[in-house]
């Protein structure tokens, strides 16, 4: 019986441990009030809002592009990963940024940067031809607080929403990319 008591004892205790951070979580979040979607980074979430300074000091708000099919782009000057990555990123903007999708109207890249050298950022949207205008980052490196909130803990890391702000697809590399989006042109 003592057995029983305690087996109970510990998931009682485990149960009140682990709540709070759930309940913390949803706070965190929340849902979209107009549409009641769940504001977060999964599949079928409302992305959470981004707004961050551009390379000459300009704030971009990732809503500012609500109608368009957009990458939210994690990724840095000085990672490897990211910059082999960018050409698929770029071949992509320049075959779909012009077309019509199920749920958007052409399509358009956010990328954030997780620099701490504005000069070190600037030269790689150059030297990589990051031809799109929506370039945002705090230069606080890690600890960037738009990657903090999308739980960013490897590079590159991107989401793809729909016109609406619905995440559709993440995690998208090389050809990946590509085929999504040819997947959500509308025929």
């Amino acid at each position: 019986m003592s057995k029983i008591l305690f087996l109970f004892l510990v998931a009682l205790i485990g149960i009140s441990y682990f709540t709070p951070i759930t309940l913390s979580q949803a706070k965190l979040y929340g849902q979209d009030k107009k549409t009641k979607v769940p504001i977060g980074t999964e599949v079928g979430n409302k992305a959470p809002e981004l707004k961050y300074n551009n390379p000459e000091g300009k704030e971009i708000a990732l809503s500012s592009l609500k109608g368009k099919i957009v990458l939210i782009d994690f990724w840095a000057s000085w990672c490897g990963p990211c910059r082999r990555e960018n050409p698929y990123v770029v071949a992509a903007y320049k075959k779909y940024k012009d077309k019509k999708f199920n749920n958007g109207k052409g399509f358009t890249i956010y990328s954030v940067s997780l620099d701490k050298s504005l000069e070190s950022w600037k030269k790689a949207i150059e030297q990589d031809s990051l031809i799109w205008e929506n370039h945002v980052s705090d230069l606080k490196y890690w600890n960037s607080e738009p990657a903090k909130l999308y739980g960013v803990q490897g590079i590159p890391m991107n989401w793809l929403i729909d016109g609406n702000g619905i995440i559709i697809a993440k995690n998208l590399r090389g050809k990946a990319l590509e085929e999504k989006l040819e997947s959500l042109v509308k025929k």
